[in-house]
């Protein structure tokens, strides 16, 4: 039986791949305990670096907790706005009207390329006492959200356009024969089969979102989970641990995102409005009109 992407390895292609899977946990092995041996040797290993996480609450109640609230609060509230305005940007992209067209795909083009970071220090100076009346303290947070909406409301319209578009045509045309509007073929035919294509890049934006609310904490002073690491590593002189229990948590956050994510995708890919497709990145980059290889059955 063969797949998609190559045939099915033969007797001798087993063996060979058994090998290299070999070589490679035996390297890894080397590596792992190479750096263990480097972090005992520096005495990142000892107890007393590793224990306040379990004997010390306040490590919890009064860094990690809040960090991990305030991470979550500016993705959170990121992806509330980030989302319909990415929908409504990747709308205005397939209008049939030109200048609709031209002037949401030059807001598009260019927050899309612009960096992140630039986008939250830009607010930061925006939301400063000279220009608006924002409140120091959560300026840092307006700044962040402000910078990751702009940015990833660009992506999510790219993603959305490129998700309608991996639709066959004879989707549009027999909703048009019918005697659909535009607005109407978009709301109950297009977008709704184009949901299962664009979930798992939408869940990876999503991700993304999440994580980028560090930046703001490493350049704005804003209170989210990593940043929480230098007053950890002040108090109790554990950076490495720090870090690594700073790292468990983030993939534990990310994970029960795409586990749901995940869920709801087999969700609507049982639907009767799912297509099956399949968004990929390079769609998302340069997605082809028309196309029709996306879709499933």
């Amino acid at each position: 039986m063969s797949s998609v992407l190559y045939d099915t390895p033969g007797p001798k292609a087993k063996v060979r791949n058994w090998i290299y899977s070999g070589i490679f946990v035996v390297l890894f092995g080397l590596v792992l305990w190479w750096a263990l041996s480097l972090m005992a040797d520096k005495g990142q290993l000892d107890a007393d670096k590793w224990t306040p996480f379990v004997t010390d609450s306040q490590v919890w109640t009064t860094y990690l907790i809040p960090g991990l609230i305030e991470t979550l609060k500016a993705g959170a509230l990121s992806m509330v706005i980030a989302l319909p305005l990415g929908a409504a940007l990747g709308i205005g992209r397939l209008s049939d009207h030109a200048g609709v067209r031209a002037a949401v795909g030059a807001w598009v083009e260019f927050f899309r390329a612009i960096p992140v970071l630039m986008l939250m220090l830009f607010s930061s100076a925006l939301f400063s006492p000279q220009l608006m009346d924002v409140p120091s303290d959560t300026r840092p947070f307006w700044a962040v959200v402000t910078g990751l909406v702009l940015y990833n409301s660009a992506v999510i319209a790219e993603i959305v356009r490129a998700g309608v578009l991996s639709l066959p045509k004879g989707q549009a045309e027999a909703a048009k024969a019918i005697g659909m509007r535009k607005g109407q073929t978009m709301t109950h035919v297009l977008l709704p089969q184009a949901v299962t294509a664009m979930l798992p890049a939408l869940v990876s934006q999503l991700v993304v979102i999440l994580k980028d609310t560090a930046l703001g904490g490493a350049l704005l002073g804003f209170a989210e989970l990593l940043s929480m690491n230098r007053q950890i590593a002040a108090n109790y002189s554990n950076t490495i641990a720090t870090m690594f229990v700073i790292a468990l948590i983030y993939i534990a956050v990310n994970f029960t995102l795409t586990t749901v994510a995940s869920w709801l995708e087999k969700r609507l890919r049982g639907s009767k409005k799912s297509t099956g497709a399949v968004l990929g990145a390079e769609e998302v980059d340069d997605p082809v009109p028309g196309a029709n290889t996306a879709a499933g059955a």
